[in-house]
């Protein structure tokens, strides 16, 4: 392949060598001016492959055309340059709206990399992207400008594949609005976010190996940054392996866990949806995905949008270090006037194992009051709690915190070790085991204001003089061939406690 792209290299070809443009490639002299150059040649050609091999190419940013494929080489890096007035970055563009999401959600053009309105564009090959003068710090939010190391906004038919980033900036990859977009096989290292999926349709995420240790892995959104409400859906993610490593360490093979008090000792690393919910996410599936020394699954929708029709299946974790599943419909609302909170129903997770999760939290499925989370199902999935805990009881009352951002741990020391259910209905739960390493006084399971309750086939460990099971308020409440309790029905419960 390396043959035939310097064969046919130059200008009047498919294939256009930066290196013949005035590239070096020596990681001192800016290359991104040769590498735009190349694009725009390739572009008034009629499109082609824009060629970086080898070699280190120190760049500003580069400017995506359509019908363009960016062809990054093994043995070829392209190394943000710091961030200057003499190194090519380019200024944030004015955005559609600022207002309900943050900064890092409303700009485009402040990346590495970065291409707007585009069709059929391809970032490929088994090189790397080093964004190591990017954003640096997730709590310095001064640091706007060169702060993504891609960035794609409206743009349709879109490939990213086999690709190494180190250091992504604020987000490894940004795409917002896109359709039909595969990103395939790539290793990502990175300070905050790896992969932000934002109202966008027709998605394949497969093959992926993405550490994040101080944001979330892959995570799919639905701001407002069109300047209007647009869903997230049709969306598979496949084969993929999150983690929170120290940065730096996945792809150099050491992978370290030195605890940063500056991130509360936790390591994020996750999949999740949200937080920015205006629009919604449906027609979404989740397979084959390892979680690995991070926080769990987090689906959220707080700011109007709705949530339906998931499925995720075969997912392995271990060394969790908060909620190994976090279901929360919330009322922020960081969205247009007249809206309402919206709905999160339809979901179904089966073929998971958990081991190793933190004691002071435990999977949550949360609405709040008149808008219930509805038809979950939970089914095949073994948890194996840390445990630890001597308090039979929370002794404060659980907080609704219906306007915060939604996050394991926003209610406090939970109330149970395995499960806490409130504002829910049609939850189906079965062939689940809750599972102690050690000893918990706090019951296995909490159910509140809940309607339709279903517990088959599962079992929930406890000490002798610990609860399975606490009901309160829940009505429609059944109990079918759980080991080691009765079979049971009940139309209301007001408060009870099942041994």
């Amino acid at each position: 392949m390396i043959l035939l792209l310097h064969s046919f290299s130059g200008t009047g070809s498919i294939f256009f060598n930066v290196k013949d443009f005035g590239a070096i490639g020596d990681g001192k002299n800016l290359d991104s001016k040769a590498i735009n150059i190349a694009i725009e040649v390739a572009d008034k050609s009629g499109g082609g492959t824009v060629y970086l091999p080898a070699g280190n190419y120190l760049s500003g940013s580069i400017r995506l055309k359509s019908n363009i494929a960016l062809f990054i080489d093994q043995g070829a890096t392209i190394i943000a340059a710091p961030v200057n007035a003499e190194n090519d970055y380019d200024q944030e563009e004015e955005s559609a709206s600022t207002k309900y999401q943050d900064q890092g959600h409303s700009h485009w053009k402040n990346s590495l990399i970065w291409g707007i309105n585009l069709t059929n564009v391809s970032i490929i090959g088994a090189g790397c992207i080093n964004g190591k003068n990017l954003y640096k710090f997730w709590y310095n939010k001064s640091q706007q400008n060169a702060n993504k190391s891609i960035s794609l906004l409206g743009c349709r038919n879109v490939i990213i594949r086999d690709l190494s980033i180190l250091h992504g900036g604020w987000f490894a990859i940004l795409a917002t609005g896109v359709d039909n977009l595969t990103i395939d096989n790539l290793k990502i290292d990175t300070n905050r976010d790896g992969i932000d999926i934002d109202c966008c349709r027709n998605v394949h995420i497969s093959n992926c190996n993405i550490n994040s240790p101080y944001d979330d892995g892959i995570c799919l959104k639905s701001s407002y940054a069109l300047g209007y409400v647009r869903d997230t859906e049709n969306v598979t993610i496949s084969d993929c392996i999150v983690s929170g490593f120290d940065e730096g360490t996945f792809l150099d093979g050491t992978y370290l866990r030195t605890k940063n008090p500056a991130y509360g000792n936790h390591p994020t690393g996750r999949i999740k949806f949200g937080t920015e919910s205006t629009g919604g996410f449906k027609k979404i599936t989740i397979t084959n995905c390892i979680f690995d020394y991070c926080r769990g699954l987090a689906l959220e929708t707080v700011d109007g949008g709705n949530l339906e029709d998931v499925t995720i299946s075969n997912i392995v974790m271990r060394d969790i270090v908060n909620d190994p599943i976090f279901l929360r419909l919330g009322r922020r609302m960081r969205s247009p006037l007249g809206m309402k909170p919206g709905t999160l129903r339809r979901v179904n997770l089966n073929n998971i194992i958990v081991y190793n999760a933190d004691p002071y939290y435990c999977c949550t499925l949360a609405g709040i009051p008149g808008y219930p989370l509805e038809d979950i199902h939970l089914s095949n999935i073994q948890i194996y709690y840390k445990g630890g805990d001597a308090e039979k009881k929370v002794s404060k009352a659980i907080p609704e915190n219906e306007n915060q951002y939604p996050e394991p741990g926003m209610f406090g020391k939970s109330p149970a070790y395995g499960l806490f259910v409130r504002h829910a209905k049609g939850i189906t739960i079965s062939d689940v085991k809750f599972n102690l390493l050690q000893s918990d006084s706090r019951p296995g399971c909490y159910f509140e204001d809940v309607t339709e309750v279903n517990l088959n086939n599962s079992s929930i460990s406890r000490t002798e003089d610990s609860n399975a099971i606490v009901l309160k308020n829940v009505s429609k409440f059944s109990l079918l061939q759980c080991e080691s309790m009765l079979d049971q029905k009940m139309d209301s419960v007001n408060y009870m406690e099942l041994k």
